[in-house]
């Protein structure tokens, strides 16, 4: 029998090639088999529709006119959900108006067809499991449509297999993406799972409950990086944005052996290990490119950086990465490798991933930040982000300490963060001492300007220049702390136990010793 001229054959590919609006089909002869479907159903769910006012508010979540597999059903449905929209009744006679209005009525069948909807439907109790029928049919017919587009790609010499293989994984992703929705949750239910986590807070040793970034002060304060947060840090150009993110890596990988990713867009990958092992054999990154080591610092860079080599960092440096394939490669990583955090350096370079046809790089940035946001939601890690700010900030008078309108081309990113973290050294402006006399170089502060669920507070580190590396004040050699601030009367320096011994003071006044305790206090705090 010649396939295309059966009448049946005919009708049904008529059908299949309406069942995804906007989108190419493609032939379906496969072992003579039609694109699934359940038409009895898409009358039964329209029908109760326009019977039950309150059906509608059961399957807007559930339900598109995509979803539907006859081009009639889809333009009803458009009808239905326009009328939802204006707050209107929807019913028979509003329908078939609101069809009439569009053009579509004839289209359709008229105003007979809609009554036959109606007719075979005796209640709406079953409207949602009817729905998720659909939306199971819509699904398959998604599947099939990407699979036959793979292989037909994969037939051409000409496609790029890396190409196809993220065009296939941004299918599908969009696919469970748009119709795998989480339900609502109860009281009960909710108030149980949060109960659980003060018990667990409540029995555990450290007071850090999410991911640690080992800065002290700054756990202290976060209680570590919380789940589903999206955390934004910003600076300008030069003032340590990558730096402290590489810092922060390497002590939750190496400290607390949590993995985590980092997706690189500005610099390669070999460039941000070679910082890594800078600021951990503590040798500047200028003698490491030269390749100009002595004997003993050959020995000193492969003892100390064996920390590194079993460290659970993930380092992706894909250039004008977007937002698509950052998802698909985050999934990935979290189902192989369980990533506890996700760092991106930075969002000023990524794309979204389709034609800005307007040229609006303000709603594109709108754009990636709140998929940021869904994309810490979904895999129910923290995701840094690095930012870059206004020159506003230059030309500003005074400290010149960044805020919050100072984040350069969207509101958005300070609307869509859960924390809202700025890097300040006032050594980058050439200032020497702060507002209180103190000496500035070599400190830095880490301003936390937003906080969702916590305080606002500025967090004193300590920044080593040589080594591009950020540290807790405690945590720093006293070297360069004698170096910046001279010793005081009475202190010697051991350059070799890299210690400070006092002279006794038993014979002095209380005055002396009450300064003695002030020296060694200042040796934790940062003096602005």
């Amino acid at each position: 029998m010649d396939i295309v001229n059966n009448p049946q054959y005919n009708q049904q590919n008529k059908q299949s090639s309406v069942a995804n609006k906007g989108k190419q089909q493609l032939p379906t002869l496969e072992s003579g088999k039609i694109p699934p479907q359940a038409l009895d159903i898409e009358k039964a769910v329209l029908g109760a529709l326009m019977l039950d006012r309150n059906a509608l508010t059961s399957v807007i979540d559930i339900l598109q006119p995509e979803v539907f597999y006859k081009d009639a059903h889809q333009k009803i449905f458009e009808a239905i959900q326009s009328l939802f929209a204006k707050s209107e009744p929807i019913d028979i006679l509003t329908v078939t108006n609101e069809l009439k209005s569009n053009g579509n009525l004839d289209i359709i069948g008229g105003p007979y067809y809609i009554t036959q909807l109606t007719q075979g439907v005796a209640s709406a109790a079953n409207i949602e499991y009817h729905a998720r029928i659909l939306l199971q049919k819509f699904i398959q017919r998604e599947l099939i449509r990407i699979s036959g587009e793979v292989i037909r790609d994969a037939y051409e010499d000409t496609t790029d297999v890396f190409n196809l293989m993220d065009k296939a994984e941004q299918e599908l992703f969009n696919v469970s993406e748009n119709n795998f929705r989480r339900s609502h949750a109860n009281m009960q239910s909710l108030v149980k799972e949060a109960i659980s986590e003060i018990e667990k807070a409540k029995e555990s040793d450290s007071h850090i409950r999410g991911v640690p970034s080992g800065f002290n002060n700054l756990d202290q304060l976060t209680s570590g990086w919380q789940k589903a947060d999206l955390v934004v840090l910003a600076a300008r150009p030069g003032m340590g944005k990558t730096a402290f993110v590489l810092s922060m890596a390497r002590n939750t990988a190496v400290d607390f052996q949590r993995p985590l990713a980092i997706f690189s867009l500005e610099m390669s990958a070999v460039q941000l290990v070679t910082r890594l092992i800078s600021s951990e054999a503590q040798i500047s990154g200028d003698r490491l490119r030269q390749g100009n080591l002595q004997d003993y610092e050959w020995d000193q860079l492969h003892t100390k950086i064996e920390g590194l080599l079993d460290a659970p960092i993930f380092i992706d440096d894909t250039p004008a990465l977007s937002v698509f394939e950052l998802r698909a490669k985050c999934r990935r990583l979290k189902e192989q490798k369980d990533i506890q955090m996700i760092i991106i350096d930075y969002i000023q370079l990524m794309s979204t991933g389709v034609e800005n046809k307007n040229g609006n790089r303000e709603q594109e940035i709108s754009t990636i930040s709140r998929s940021l946001k869904s994309l810490a939601k979904e895999l129910n890690v923290p995701v840094i982000v690095l930012s870059q700010l206004n020159r506003s900030v230059e030309t500003r008078g005074g400290t010149k300490r960044p805020q919050l309108s100072d984040l350069r081309e969207s509101g958005a990113i300070e609307q869509d963060a859960d924390m809202v973290l700025f890097i300040y050294r006032p050594e980058y402006y050439g200032m020497d001492e702060d507002e209180n006399g103190y000496p500035t170089k070599g400190w830095a502060q880490l301003l936390v300007a937003k906080h969702r669920n916590g305080a606002l507070r500025d967090i004193n580190l300590r920044f080593l220049a040589d080594y591009a590396r950020f540290e807790s004040p405690e945590n720093v050699q006293e070297v360069q702390s004698q170096e910046q601030q001279g010793l005081q009367p009475n202190q010697e320096f051991d350059t070799n136990k890299k210690t400070l011994t006092f002279q006794s003071k038993m014979n002095d006044d209380a005055d002396d010793n009450e300064d003695l305790k002030n020296i060694q206090d200042d040796t934790d705090d940062a003096p602005f």
